[in-house]
């Protein structure tokens, strides 16, 4: 695994105002399964696996900004840190993933 202590973090508030000020300057993207997606996402988000980010690594661009959830948190800190190992970066991990943002209220695209 990547190490984990260098991944940068975005809490649910901070994202849900990037979401609103400023949408156009970063990528959402949700590194859970395509069942999980569809049953539930942030709008915007692009779905990614965890699995296929290695394989599309080279379609990141190294200055564009991503920020990156999934259930929990968990799979996206070692997408956060895979990309980041290969020179992506400005990548964000949503701290508590989906979750969270469900727990405070914030809307979820079903």
């Amino acid at each position: 695994m990547f190490g984990m202590s260098n991944i940068k973090e975005i809490g649910v508030d901070e994202l849900n105002q990037k979401l609103s000020d400023s949408p156009d300057t970063f990528k959402l993207i949700d590194v859970r399964t395509p069942a999980e997606f569809a049953r539930a996402n942030l709008e915007g988000a692009e779905n990614i696996p965890l699995h296929i980010i290695p394989i599309r690594i080279e379609e990141f661009d190294p200055d564009k900004e991503y920020v990156i959830y999934c259930q929990t948190g968990a799979r996206s800190a070692q997408a956060c840190a895979f990309m980041a190992s290969k020179g992506v970066a400005n990548v964000y991990n949503v701290r508590g993933g989906i979750v969270s943002w469900a727990q405070m209220g914030y809307p979820i695209v079903m």
